[in-house]
């Protein structure tokens, strides 16, 4: 009976983890829905300020402020990656930091100087493993992500490009879609650039004038669009671990019906032997 017993021992073991497994998909389907929630509270905003923008937006007013500068050959740009602190997450950091590679090398082509700023251990690990220069670092966002944060991370930044030492900035986050679908994404924050406007434009009646509204706005909106990004990205996080915490939790059932049913035929199989043993005993006293 050693098989039976082996077996017994790997069910056990293999249903332990199951458990585990589940718990964790229950955790992160709870956090994905206030992730989900976040994010869908952040888009009216943010559309709300890319429309005031781009109704207030002239080119003559685009020479008076410096997130508006579009700078005639780029340089220098930074990249902000935005991975999570932990794993079991299926391909969700492996996939950002492939697009933030992917950037990077592209940058590189054209002779652009391109500095790194990574947020998450798993991003931080991965450029420090490769030897990748790593410009700033953070690891204690956590699964709610401020506004704060994202001032900390984007004020430093905005006040270089403004003064020309940078000429453009990035972010590489997950893009939220649904909970199965949380594809890499890349945007330009900076230099800022209105969406095309579409339709007559507003008549607005603008006090104080359209210069005092955009110094107040521009840093706003790029703040937000980093908001944006790391609510989003959390979100994406969540919905990738349920996921495969989910096909863990049901690739350990398989395994435990066949671990199962392999137990049952060994300890039929001991059964029968045992029976023809004692048959078998039985015909020899007679």
């Amino acid at each position: 009976m050693a098989k039976g017993r082996e077996l017994k021992g790997r069910i056990k073991s293999v249903e332990n983890t199951r458990k585990i497994t589940r718990t964790m998909e229950m955790v992160a389907t709870s956090k994905m829905k206030r992730a989900q929630e976040r994010v869908t509270a952040t888009r009216p905003f943010a559309t709300i300020l890319s429309e005031v923008i781009s109704s207030l937006y002239s080119a003559d007013l685009a020479e008076r402020f410096p997130l508006l500068r579009q700078p005639a050959t780029v340089r220098r740009t930074a990249v902000i990656v935005l991975t999570s602190n932990r794993g079991l997450a299926g391909g969700f950091n492996s996939n950002i930091i492939k697009e933030a590679r992917n950037l990077i090398a592209r940058l590189g082509t054209d002779n652009v100087d391109v500095e790194l700023h990574v947020v998450g251990r798993k991003g931080l690990g991965y450029f420090r493993y490769v030897g990748r220069k790593v410009e700033s670092s953070r690891t204690d966002i956590g699964d709610r992500p401020t506004v704060d944060d994202a001032s900390t991370l984007v004020d430093a930044l905005m006040d270089r490009f403004a003064s020309g030492a940078l000429d453009a900035v990035y972010v590489v986050s997950a893009k939220f879609r649904s909970a199965l679908s949380t594809p890499p994404h890349t945007e330009q924050i900076l230099p800022v650039t209105p969406p095309d406007r579409k339709g007559p434009a507003p008549d607005y009646l603008l006090f104080p004038s359209a210069e005092a509204i955009l110094t107040e706005l521009l840093p706003a909106y790029v703040r937000n669009s980093v908001y944006r990004a790391l609510v989003e990205n959390e979100a994406g996080f969540q919905g990738a671990q349920r996921t495969a915490m989910k096909n863990a939790t049901d690739n350990a059932t398989d395994i435990l019906n066949v671990l199962r049913r392999n137990y049952n035929r060994a300890r039929q199989a001991n059964i029968t032997q045992e029976i023809s043993e004692i048959v078998g005993g039985a015909a020899a006293l007679e």
